[in-house]
C-alpha cells in the first residue's frame, strides 16, 4: 500500500474589509508579518491612502442606516458578533499566539476576553441614553430633553500593544452607539484585526459600518485626520510623536480626538469611549394646558 503522497499547505490570503468587501490593497502592495522569532506567518494587504479614502466612503455610506437602527437592535448585532467570534475561538487563538508572541493559554483568555467585550457592549446599546440624556428641569411651560446621537464616521488607530481584545475595546464602543468606523489595525500584528473582519461579514452587521485596513499606522493615520468626512479619531495605537501631528491635522475640521494613554485592556472599560463619540441634542416643547382650568401636564 503506497504512502499517502505530502499535501502542499493551503496558505491564507488575508484581504482588507472595506463596505463589506474584501478587496486587495488597490496599490498591489503586501507586508511581510511575522511571530516573535521571525518566522513568516502571512503577507497582509499594505493598504494605501487611496484605500484609506475608500474605506471612509463606505463609511459614510453607511452611516445613516446605522445610525438610524433602534438601539435594541444595534445591541443584537454585536451579540451576534460574540457568538461568531466564539466558534472561532482556536483560530483566533493560535493568531493571537503568534503574532504577539504569547502562550496558547494566555491567548486563550485574549480571545475570551475579547468575546466577553462584545457582550458587555451590546448590554450597553439601550442603556448609555439613560446615562448621557435625560430630561432637564426648566423654567416655564416646557419640556427639556438632551438626548444622545452618534459623533458620524469615526476612525480608530487600534492598540499595538493588544492585537485583539485592544482592537475590540476600541470598536465596540464606537459602533454601539451608531458610529461607523475604519480601523488601522495594529501594524506588527494585523491578523487578528483582518481575521475578525471575516466575523463581522458573516455577522449581522451591515457592510461598511466596519473597514478594516493593515499597513503602517503612519501612513494610514496621516489621511485619516486630515479627511474632512471624518468627524472623531482615537489615537489609541499612536506613539506620542505621531498623536501629536494627527491632533494638528484634527483640528482642520474640529474633529472630536480621544488621545492616546496608558490601558490596561483586561480592566472594566466603563463608559468613557461610548460618550466620546456622542453628540446631546436638546429639544424644546411646550407643555400645552388641558381644560379651561389652565391646568398643564
Amino acid at each position: 500500500m503506497s504512502e499517502r503522497p505530502e499535501r502542499l499547505a493551503v496558505l491564507k490570503t488575508y484581504k482588507l474589509f472595506v463596505g463589506g468587501k474584501f478587496p486587495r490593497s488597490e496599490s498591489g502592495r503586501v507586508y511581510e508579518v511575522t511571530d516573535s522569532k521571525g518566522r513568516l506567518l502571512a503577507n497582509a494587504p499594505l493598504a494605501s491612502r487611496k484605500d484609506a479614502r475608500d474605506a471612509v466612503g463606505a463609511a459614510r455610506k453607511a452611516f445613516g442606516g446605522w445610525s438610524g437602527a433602534t438601539a435594541y437592535n444595534r445591541g443584537q448585532v454585536l451579540y451576534r458578533v460574540a457568538e461568531m467570534l466564539e466558534g472561532r475561538r482556536e483560530q483566533f487563538t493560535a493568531e493571537v499566539a503568534a503574532g504577539s508572541g504569547i502562550s496558547r493559554s494566555k491567548a486563550a483568555a485574549e480571545v475570551d476576553a475579547a468575546v466577553d467585550r462584545w457582550v458587555w457592549y451590546a448590554g450597553w446599546s439601550d442603556k448609555i441614553a439613560q446615562v448621557a440624556g435625560g430630561a432637564n428641569p426648566v423654567a416655564g411651560p416646557f419640556f427639556n430633553l438632551s438626548t444622545p446621537e452618534p459623533t458620524g464616521v469615526v476612525a480608530v488607530l487600534a492598540p499595538q500593544d493588544s492585537a485583539l481584545l485592544g482592537l475590540v475595546s476600541v470598536v465596540a464602543p464606537a459602533i454601539v452607539t451608531g458610529n461607523t468606523v475604519v480601523v488601522a489595525a495594529n501594524e506588527k500584528a494585523p491578523l487578528p484585526a483582518l481575521s475578525l473582519a471575516e466575523v463581522l461579514a458573516t455577522s449581522d452587521v451591515p457592510g461598511g459600518v466596519v473597514n478594516v485596513l493593515s499597513g503602517r499606522t503612519a501612513e494610514l493615520g496621516a489621511p485619516l485626520a486630515a479627511h474632512q468626512d471624518v468627524n472623531a479619531i482615537d489615537l489609541a495605537g499612536a506613539d506620542a510623536e505621531l498623536a501629536k501631528e494627527l491632533q494638528i491635522a484634527a483640528a482642520d475640521n474640529l474633529k472630536r480626538v480621544v488621545r492616546p494613554r496608558t490601558e490596561r485592556w483586561t480592566a472594566d472599560p466603563g463608559t468613557d469611549r461610548m460618550l466620546a463619540f456622542l453628540e446631546t441634542k436638546t429639544v424644546w416643547h411646550p407643555t400645552g394646558s388641558l381644560g379651561a382650568s389652565g391646568s398643564a401636564y
